[in-house]
């Protein structure tokens, strides 16, 4: 797998920001929830495709 030299290069170091960073989003995309009052305030204009 990966070992600790792969982690202290450049390369290592990136993977590193980015596995956090989905981590980072994942932790927050869970948080939050449109209600469906919420969802129906919104202002939307409706669009026939004939």
């Amino acid at each position: 797998m990966y070992n600790r030299r792969f982690f202290q290069s450049r390369l290592g170091q990136a993977a590193l920001a980015s596995i956090a960073a989905m981590m980072a989003f994942v932790a927050l995309s869970t948080q939050m929830q449109a209600t469906p009052a919420f969802a129906a305030t919104i202002q939307a204009e409706t669009v026939e495709l004939a």
